[in-house]
């Protein structure tokens, strides 16, 4: 099975207001792991609270905050940012 990745305006808008460099190691990250591993629950980490139901992925000092939808076999990107703001 071969998961798609979708990004919401917000996150395609924050990822182009990145570094060059950081802008291709996230997108690196999310095609050549994330994108080709069967389960990419197994590279994430699950966030409880009230953003219960949504993944969490560690790219250096950046995070992705994401929503995988098994139905559609879709990754979706909600977030991604430094990780001293991205959980405010």
């Amino acid at each position: 099975m071969e998961w798609k990745l979708s990004f919401l305006p917000k996150a395609q808008k924050q990822l182009q207001s990145l570094d060059v460099a950081v802008q291709r190691r996230i997108l690196n990250f999310l095609h050549e792991r994330l994108l080709a591993s069967p389960d990419p629950r197994t590279l994430g980490k699950a966030l409880v609270g009230e953003t219960q139901g949504l993944w969490r992925y560690l790219i250096g000092d950046y995070r992705l905050i994401c929503k995988i939808e098994d139905q559609a076999v879709t990754i979706l990107v909600l977030e991604v940012g430094h990780r001293r703001e991205i959980y405010r």
